[in-house]
């Protein structure tokens, strides 16, 4: 009876990690200090529900990515300061997800809070939504800087996905404090193999990532 309830449980196990291609890693399993807040896991996005294909709040990233970001999180611990993820690697049944939301013109439960000045029907043009996302393929992030002991964000002069210029790297409408965080942000993922999009600045891709051409669709779980 021992028996059976054990390979049931082993066999369990397989099934729900059954699906994690071997190139890839559960961040936190490489990482355990890291902080995950998977926000399209949750309603705060900016489709205010749920997105298609997460299944579970955990980050996953190619191998490559998560050793790379072990390195940027080593250093991090000398200002106290942790990585804070928000999303990692993104099915393709989730941007298809997104696809559908921009379609529908009439879907702007959050348009306050993360779109005020954009007309949805311009989001693709504009570069916020698209049909292939880089997450897809397995080796970006969107990430924050918070503080070890009390998980405090550390002030970067918009929220996360908030699509407008405050949010571009380039932005000068800033604090002073807001804009050495900014710098501290870039400075150190560009230092450890990451390159920033200039217009989200939670937003990195790993310089040299292994699958630039692949798009994966296995959910996060």
């Amino acid at each position: 009876m021992n028996f059976k309830l054990t390979f049931l449980c082993l066999f369990s196990f397989s099934i729900v990690y059954a699906q994690l291609p071997k190139e890839f890693a559960y961040v936190e399993d490489v990482i355990p200090s890291i902080k995950v807040e998977l926000r399209y896991f949750s309603m705060n996005n900016f489709l205010a529900t749920q997105v298609d294909g997460y299944k579970k709040d955990v980050a996953i990233l190619s191998v490559q990515a998560t050793e790379a970001l072990k390195k940027v999180q080593n250093e991090l611990k000398q200002y106290n300061l942790s990585i804070k993820i928000f999303d990692g690697y993104r099915p393709q049944q989730a941007v298809n997800h997104f696809v559908r939301w921009a379609r529908n013109l009439n879907d702007t439960i959050n348009k306050q809070a993360f779109y005020p000045a954009v007309k949805k029907q311009h989001l693709f043009q504009e570069g916020y939504i698209s049909s292939k996302s880089g997450h897809s393929r397995g080796s970006t992030l969107d990430m924050t800087l918070v503080d070890i002991d009390t998980g405090k964000e550390l002030d970067m002069g918009s929220s996360w996905d908030f699509f407008g210029p405050e949010s571009w790297v380039a932005n000068l409408e800033l604090t002073l404090q807001q804009r050495a965080n900014r710098m501290l942000l870039q400075t150190i993922m560009i230092k450890h193999g990451f390159k920033y999009y200039t217009k989200e600045w939670w937003h990195f891709t790993l310089r040299n990532e292994p699958f630039p051409e692949t798009y994966f669709d296995f959910p996060v779980n």
